[in-house]
């Protein structure tokens, strides 16, 4: 008897055997996002916890809260959303200058939202990260986490 988990991948699987290459992505956007979604309540605690209740100025609490969003999105990611990636050495490399990019992105645009549109800091904040959150999946999937095809087997015959 087949499992239900079997049964709902035969069925995204139809008939060729393999998921559509449409699916995987939607997927695994689906996965990034719920990850993003803790990466967010975490940076979003700690930024606000960080302006609100210690006095730290935006920019650098965002930055710090971003890190501590980042690592908790590398671990996620890695293990979840994009688990049949192969990991190497430069794996955790190509997170870290993604993350950075996505960094330079969000401070660019948080302070572009506060300064000159004269947004709340905590809406300038949400609205970045949604932003990032595009170009980072992106990035991260072609780049940091791609896959590689299975490399032909080659049949002997004899």
């Amino acid at each position: 008897m087949s499992s239900r988990h079997d049964r709902l991948h035969k069925a995204e699987d139809g008939a060729s055997g393999t998921r559509h290459p449409r699916v995987t992505v939607l997927i695994q956007f689906l996965k990034f996002g719920v990850v993003g979604i803790s990466n967010t309540l975490i940076t979003f605690i700690i930024y606000t916890i960080l302006l609100k209740v210690f006095g730290v100025w935006y920019l650098a609490a965002s930055a710090i809260g971003f890190a501590v969003g980042a690592t908790n999105g590398f671990l996620l990611n890695r293990r979840w959303t994009f688990s049949e990636h192969v990991g190497d050495s430069l794996t955790p490399v190509r997170w870290a200058t993604v993350q950075c990019g996505g960094l330079g992105i969000n401070e660019g645009l948080l302070y572009v939202f506060v300064h000159d549109v004269a947004i709340d800091k905590l809406l300038a904040q949400a609205a970045a990260t949604v932003v990032v959150t595009v170009s980072t999946f992106t990035v991260n999937r072609a780049w940091t986490f791609r896959t590689h095809p299975a490399p032909a087997v080659v049949e002997r015959e004899g």
